[in-house]
């Protein structure tokens, strides 16, 4: 089994066909020229020393080093076998709250937004730790399971919106039991588990904090992200991807959407998490790291490496070779030959 590293250079062996071209237009060129000092076998004669069969030697030469010297540059490589590695990291569970309230454009462009370019630079900087990410609003829904394919991930949280759950409302103890059931079901290493809960913390239900205590039981931390500002924001609505005013209430008054900030810290004191206030300019992704960090690590996954060995020495050695021989390689006839011709006649 063999490979190219650099197979995009390969393309350059096209050049062969331009260089190939430009020395036969030269070679017709030349004889043209030589056609109009008179007939073409008296000018021959008067010009010994010119001997064609070299000047094809020394382009066949040249074009043979520069193919090589092209492949050598791709680095053509050898299979020698292949090794495994054990990729070890945490289990992290995202619930992203995507109420109506997430609209709210206190942060920029609107909070859901700004919450999920803050979580895909997260998975940018995670290194062999599983994600999962469930969203809910009046509901939860598991949208991802514990996976390490990060580009997946990226996927799937790009594709996040607040139409995904009819049901409004923000639903924390749902989504906290939704996580507590994905740990359940995966590995049974403690301390490296956690939980970012990613919401305003507004109109919640009544037994988060029920669900905490056994999250706390099993020593999982919820590390809680509020996301607005304490002076609130009115709920955009939008019709056909335009907005066409905001949410009001029954007396026709403008609803303002709050960041709940005591439920934050409600539920993150009973599981030894912490709470981080996002702002436009700093969501709080170095804290959350720093604490994913100090997790225990568990094995994760397994990759598997196949090994090359590289072979461009061997090419580029060749190259050099046809190159100085070519450069030895005079142009004009020889005097070896004379004399072999004479020898000949003998």
């Amino acid at each position: 089994m063999y490979r190219f590293e650099h197979k995009e250079i390969l393309y350059w062996l096209f050049s062969l066909i331009l260089t190939t071209g430009l020395f036969i237009f030269y070679l017709i060129s030349s004889k043209k020229k030589r056609k109009l000092l008179g007939a073409y076998s008296l000018v021959l004669q008067h010009i010994p020393q010119y001997f064609a069969l070299f000047k094809w030697t020394k382009f066949v030469l040249f074009s043979l080093a520069l193919a090589l010297m092209i492949i050598g540059l791709a680095n053509f490589q050898i299979f020698t076998g292949s090794h495994e590695v054990k990729v070890k990291g945490s289990d992290i569970i995202v619930c992203l709250d995507i109420s109506n309230s997430m609209l709210a454009q206190d942060l920029s462009p609107n909070r859901l937004e700004r919450a999920k370019m803050a979580l895909q630079k997260m998975i940018d900087q995670l290194q062999g730790d599983k994600i999962g990410i469930i969203v809910f609003a009046g509901d939860a829904y598991a949208l991802l399971p514990l996976t390490v394919d990060y580009n997946a991930a990226k996927i799937f949280v790009q594709s996040i919106n607040t139409d995904m759950i009819s049901v409004q409302g923000t639903n924390v103890g749902s989504a906290l039991q939704k996580s507590l059931d994905y740990f359940e079901n995966g590995s049974t290493q403690a301390n490296n588990k956690a939980v970012i809960l990613i919401t305003d913390g507004e109109d919640h239900d009544g037994n988060a904090i029920e669900i905490a205590k056994q999250l706390a039981e099993k020593n999982i931390p919820v590390h809680s992200v509020g996301i607005g500002s304490e002076q609130g924001a009115p709920i955009p609505i939008y019709q056909n991807g335009k907005m066409i005013g905001y949410k009001k209430d029954k007396e026709g008054n403008t609803v303002i959407t709050k960041l709940n900030k005591e439920f934050l810290h409600d539920i993150s004191s009973e599981t030894k998490g912490i709470v981080v206030i996002a702002s436009n300019s700093d969501f709080g992704l170095n804290t959350l790291l720093k604490e994913i960090k100090h997790l225990d690590k568990a094995e994760t996954n397994t990759l598997t490496f196949k090994d090359y060995e590289s072979q461009y020495q061997w090419f580029v050695g060749i190259a050099l070779l046809f190159l100085i021989i070519e450069f030895l390689l005079p142009e004009t006839k020889p005097q070896w030959t004379s004399v072999f011709s004479k020898w000949l006649k003998v």
